[in-house]
């Protein structure tokens, strides 16, 4: 009889620990379930797309339960204590926040030196999402049951859902194309790891959960509020 290799071990992620796998698995679930959202809504929306998928109940079913299941990850993930703890940074607004926000509109670009965890930016479109996503819940609620509403009600529901819709879908677009231009931030998604490096240049306010400073104990980087540390 042959002997049976063993398979090697996967080699330990290195790094800093930037997120928990409760966090890379909330984002990814929000992220196929919006995807699901996007491509059937466009198929519904778009009469050519339409035209070439067919089965427009089907895409309707799919679309509308796929809707109302966005939001039952991050229920599930308030049981991890590091998901609630960065959905509280994501929650709030520091001055080096808004002197990031000054920099980006005036100059037209980023400012890593101003940014704890999370930047502006990433805060902005948290807020974003986030509301967006509860509008067109409810909206989509009503159009879904229109027995619940009267009909100007379900009228102004289906010219909401369907423009906000639209605007997420570009702001959507741009997430995905400032991600794109940031491999180690994907890694950290990916993985739940980012190098050390990156941590102090593009964000380091941010005080990592094991204590030690993003580039190593010698470095210096500038101090953050108290809030915004885990």
């Amino acid at each position: 009889m042959t002997a049976v290799t063993p398979r090697p071990k996967p080699a330990r992620a290195t790094g800093l620990r930037r997120f928990t796998r409760a966090e890379t698995w909330v984002h990814r679930s929000v992220t196929w379930l919006m995807g699901v959202c996007v491509a059937t809504g466009a198929c519904l929306y778009l009469p050519q797309l339409a035209e070439i998928v067919g089965r427009r109940r089907l895409l309707v079913t799919v679309h509308e339960y796929s809707g109302i299941a966005v939001p039952l990850p991050v229920l599930l993930g308030l049981a991890s204590r590091a998901f609630r703890a960065d959905t509280g940074r994501l929650g709030r607004f520091f001055p080096h926040d808004w002197r990031w926000l000054r920099v980006a509109l005036r100059h037209r670009r980023r400012e890593p030196s101003l940014a704890g965890k999370f930047n502006a930016g990433q805060k902005l479109y948290a807020a974003f999402a986030t509301g967006a996503l509860l509008v067109m819940a409810g909206t989509g609620v009503i159009m879904w049951f229109p027995r619940l509403a009267p009909l100007v009600w379900r009228t102004g529901s289906t010219f909401v859902h369907d423009w906000l819709a639209l605007v997420f879908a570009a702001v959507i677009a741009g997430h995905v194309w400032f991600a794109l231009q940031d491999p180690e931030a994907r890694r950290g998604l990916r993985t739940g790891y980012v190098p050390r490096w990156w941590a102090r240049e593009e964000h380091p306010l941010w005080r990592p959960p094991d204590g030690q400073e993003p580039d190593g104990p010698a470095s210096a980087p500038p101090a953050a509020p108290p809030a915004d540390a885990p």
